[in-house]
């Protein structure tokens, strides 16, 4: 929680007369949805007025929740992600209704009737003061953001205009929320009412509205925002339509067949409608869906750069809106406003092989490149990022205690372990350094090779003979003892010794890091101490039963584990330990195989190899993005294309198949003989040629 004086003070030298134009603008666009859709006309308000994706009226004019998303950003935004918030939409690309599975039963009226019910009454509850009694209304909790933000449109007094349940969690702690609030299954309008409780409990907000309340405490307290990736985005090929990005101060890209990707609930969804329209790059489609839902979902004050080709810097730009889907255009239609700055345009000595497509990663480094190139210097130092993949470790880490990390092979697990641990102690400048850089930097955190010395980070690995008494405690022979025969001498195990460095260091974080956690026995290597490793029970003592000592787990341990699903998958651990890790899985990374060998698109390589292996064999058996790497880079040279194909690649895809024709046939394709099974070997000049078209799309369908 914040200290309680900041907030006091930040409130008394808020301007709130700079708020008075927004604020009158803000109610007169309250004022309009109301007007255009007054409270007793809901009960018998037709679907068509209610839902995204009905045909468009002028007479009519926009639909309400069209309004909601779209049209009302002076009360507060819900934009980001599919139009499932909506709970009853029609997309607008295939004309069909989409809604809650209880609801699918019947017609669309009919359940418009259901849910325009629980909306009349959850309005008529609001005005009886009986507030609790709308979380019975279930099919009302399918749209909790859309819910809140309707209730406090027509009840401005009785709801904040913050509708996000991780922003309302967020100043509920901020403000001294204790227990429930905001947590749990509580329903977003019962935590905004709980937050507004404390706002009023507060005398620095006497006499504030609740607009003044929600930009006082987004512009002074906003939550921290989750490190997102930065997205290079090209303006058409060979930018043909920056002016108008520039000129509008927005950024347009195609594949306008799909619709509006707001119709889209999952990747899968959208791969199959790139499938439908583009089957030849269907190998690389779900790549792209997640590309694009990724960009539909950028939020205010994400990065994006704005390239032409593989060279060329034209500006970068920070997301001011949500996405729309804009039929005005003849082309491009899928549009996110961006505020450019193009001081920052430049051309780099040497291409980005990954730049090639619309969609590309900017690394954290070349970030720093492009900033360090700006025309006009910083004011003031940029601070060093944490990627997003280890943000959601260290989330985990934080919740949970530990996390298992699991993936095929290949998908860099240890690495991003390796990584959180730099970023633990204080060096997340190493995770994106040069490997020499790196690798010192790793070094330096883990003990002298041949001690039982105990630092910051630990790193042990899991195998068969690994047992209780390496972990916790037992007995070993003893090389120092001058008696004859097998002297046993009792010994503490990593994980102890870990324990009582952590208890004598309580303002530090102690963290392990299990490599093939899965390869081990764990429910006997961790023995009784797999009660402890809830946080909730670290103060709780156990006896162990070879030394009978009472020991406990410190709150400043941490546990990262990975495991390779391609030897055992996580529905084999042991229930009581998949109770008390978190786990996040690590697929592979088509980003950070960006570039090209010859005709070959490596990216595109990979994710269409995946998909047949996948179909194939499951995808616990894909390949991961560290076969195609060489120091953290890609593959630059046939030759190196072609030792990590055959010398690789081939060899694991064999052991899948065990060595039979056909399902090596199903995933090489033309590279197999259909009889014998026997791999084609060709020069490695002849190679990259042979896999693009085997696996990957024409040119012309990279950049849209």
């Amino acid at each position: 929680m914040a200290d309680e004086k900041s907030v006091e003070a930040a409130a008394r030298d808020f301007d709130r007369a700079a708020l008075r134009d927004l604020l009158e603008r803000a109610e007169q666009v309250r004022q309009r949805v109301v007007e255009r859709f007054p409270l007793d006309d809901w009960p018998r308000l037709p679907l068509r007025r209610y839902a995204l994706g009905t045909p468009y009226d002028p007479a009519l004019g926009r639909p309400f929740c069209w309004l909601m998303e779209y049209g009302t950003d002076a009360l507060g935004s819900i934009r980001g992600g599919s139009a499932a918030k909506h709970i009853i939409y029609r997309s607008r690309r295939t004309s069909e209704w989409r809604m809650p599975a209880q609801l699918r039963k019947v017609h669309a009226d009919e359940a418009w009737d259901v849910v325009r019910e629980q909306f009349v009454a959850a309005f008529a509850l609001v005005r009886a003061g009986n507030f609790r009694a709308i979380d019975d209304l279930d099919t009302l909790s399918y749209g909790q953001a859309l819910v809140t933000k309707s209730l406090a449109t027509y009840f401005p007094d009785d709801f904040l205009p913050i509708y996000s349940a991780s922003h309302i969690r967020h100043f509920t702690d901020l403000l001294g929320g204790t227990g429930h609030q905001a947590y749990g299954n509580v329903r977003s309008w019962q935590a905004n009412r709980d937050l507004l409780a404390l706002v009023r409990a507060r005398p620095e907000f006497d006499g504030w509205h609740p607009l003044e309340v929600m930009r006082f405490l987004y512009g002074e307290f906003s939550p921290k925002p989750r490190r997102r990736d930065i997205w290079k985005i090209a303006p058409g090929q060979n930018a043909r339509l920056w002016e108008e990005c520039r000129e509008g101060q927005h950024i347009r890209v195609g594949w306008d067949e799909v619709g509006d990707l707001g119709d889209y609930e999952s990747d899968t969804e959208l791969k199959q409608a790139l499938d439908n329209v583009w089957p030849q790059s269907a190998g690389g489609n779900l790549r792209l869906a997640r590309q694009l839902l990724t960009y539909r979902d950028l939020e205010p004050g994400d990065l994006v750069v704005a390239n032409r080709g593989k060279s060329e810097v034209l500006a970068l730009g920070e997301v001011t809106g949500g996405y729309t889907y804009d039929e005005s255009y003849p082309e491009f239609r899928h549009k996110v406003p961006v505020a450019w700055d193009e001081s920052y345009a430049q051309v780099f000595p040497s291409p980005e092989n990954a730049w090639q497509p619309t969609f590309a990663k900017v690394p954290e480094k070349l970030l720093r490149r492009i900033r360090e190139g700006r025309a006009m210097p910083a004011v003031t130092p940029v601070s060093v990022e944490v990627p997003g993949a280890v943000e959601d470790v260290l989330d985990a880490l934080e919740h949970k205690g530990q996390v298992i990390l699991f993936g095929p092979p290949g998908t860099g697990k240890t690495r991003l372990a390796l990584s959180a641990a730099l970023a633990l102690t204080g060096r997340p400048d190493a995770i994106e350094a040069p490997p020499a850089e790196r690798s010192a930097a790793v070094t330096s955190l883990l003990p002298a090779a041949g001690t039982d010395e105990v630092t910051e980070v630990s790193l042990v690995t899991f195998h068969p003979s690994y047992g209780y008494e390496d972990f916790v405690e037992g007995y070993k022979p003893d090389p120092a003892s001058d008696q004859a025969g097998l002297n046993l001498k009792r010994r503490d195990g990593i994980f102890l010794r870990i324990c009582a460095a952590a208890e004598k260091a309580p303002d530090r974080t102690f963290l392990l890091i299990v490599d093939e956690i899965n390869r081990g026995d764990l429910p006997r290597i961790l023995g009784e101490l797999v009660t402890l490793l809830e946080l909730d029970k670290r103060a709780i003592p156990v006896t162990l039963p070879v030394s009978g000592r009472q020991v406990g787990i410190p709150h400043n341990v941490r546990i990262i584990g990975t495991m390779n699903t391609a030897d055992r998958s996580v529905g084999h651990l042991d229930a009581a330990i998949r109770r008390r890790f978190a786990f996040l899985e690590v697929p592979p990374d088509l980003d950070s195989v960006e570039g090209s060998v010859g005709a070959l698109d490596l990216a595109a390589f990979l994710a269409g190899l995946n998909t047949r292996l996948v179909r194939e064999f499951g995808p616990d058996q894909q390949i991961g993005q560290a076969f195609l790497l060489r120091e953290d880079r890609p593959v630059t040279t046939e030759e190196e294309l072609s030792a990590v194909f055959y010398h690789d690649i081939v060899p694991q895809i064999e052991d899948h198949g065990m060595g039979r024709p056909e399902p090596l046939r199903a995933v090489l394709g033309d590279l197999v003989d259909p009889d014998s099974g026997r791999i084609a070997r060709m020069t490695p000049q002849d190679l990259p040629n042979k896999l693009a078209a085997e696996f990957t799309e024409p040119d012309d369908a990279v950049e849209r």
